[in-house]
């Protein structure tokens, strides 16, 4: 990297370290949920490369430039009309400069030691990939089980699972027809296979599709994604359910804006009431 230059991103958290990607090699291109992970080797060591499509490691030393794009941000070797906060100038091929665009300026782009994490907890913290082999029904259910959250909100959290953003969770969970409120540990075993299953299902399809645009999200080549016309339940609010007919509302959870369909997707009891629940069903009420 022959230089990084800041045309409108101030030093700070969110775009710290960057001069130090000065002269070192992008090794490899990797993904972590949402997160762009790109590990750095300085040139005294380019002899010695990482294999092509080498996950970062923090035993292997080096640093790594970390890119989350955030609800807005654009990655690309074309330059932006507006929202250009930083250029990163290469050399060795084309493209020989990529551009970060970012209306909203939710994203991050930053250096750190290859696989320390402690500036970004939520990759630190992040689940399973849900659609690789790590992301089991018995792993996801020991993991809503630890949880009071409502269920939606901890999905949004990416410990249970990584990369399930706003749109995609209020999918996955119409599709599984459980209540975005519900607590995360209340979700009976049948309704957390239904919610893994339509995990996995939602985001195949979505990355088929090249993603979800509603606003100013772009493909890496300028394009649009193609998943806004699947959409069953986000950006429906008063529209009839696709599924029972009842109108789909919106709401507010763990302050995102949610949409779901209160006839489907019906509110899981807390765990006292189920508790509760189950004493009167027993022989001789509860005891």
């Amino acid at each position: 990297m022959l230089a990084v230059e800041r045309v409108d991103a101030p030093i700070g958290p969110k775009t710290a370290g960057l001069e130090r990607a000065i002269g070192q090699r992008i090794e490899a291109v990797t993904r972590r949920g949402k997160f762009l992970l790109l590990p750095l080797r300085p040139a005294s060591a380019w002899t010695s490369p990482l294999p092509a499509g080498t996950a970062a490691d923090a035993d292997a030393g080096g640093d790594e430039l970390v890119v989350h794009l955030g609800m807005t941000g654009v990655l690309s070797p074309r330059p932006p009309v507006a929202h250009l906060r930083l250029l990163l100038r290469l050399d060795g091929g084309r493209p020989d400069v990529l551009y970060v665009q970012d209306a909203r300026r939710f994203g991050r782009v930053l250096v750190v030691p290859r696989g320390d994490y402690r500036a970004l907890p939520t990759l630190a913290a992040m689940g399973p990939e849900p659609l690789g082999d790590a992301f089991t029904v018995t792993a996801f259910a020991a993991a809503l089980a630890r949880s009071a959250q409502p269920v939606k909100a901890f999905l949004l959290s990416q410990r249970p699972v990584a990369g399930v953003g706003n749109i995609y969770a209020d999918e996955a969970l119409w599709r599984a027809r459980v209540h975005p409120a519900s607590p995360a540990r209340a979700l009976s075993r049948p309704k957390v296979r239904a919610l893994h299953a339509a995990i996995r299902e939602v985001l195949a399809a979505a990355v088929e599709l090249q993603g979800t645009t509603l606003y100013d999200y772009r493909t890496v080549n300028g394009e649009v994604g193609a998943y806004l016309e699947k959409l069953d339940a986000y950006g429906h609010d008063g529209d009839p359910c696709p599924r029972c007919g009842t109108p789909l509302v919106r709401s507010v959870v763990g302050q995102r804006g949610t949409h779901h369909c209160p006839r489907c997707q019906r509110r899981a009891r807390s765990d006292a009431s189920a508790r509760r629940r189950r004493d009167r069903s027993m022989p001789g009420g509860a005891r």
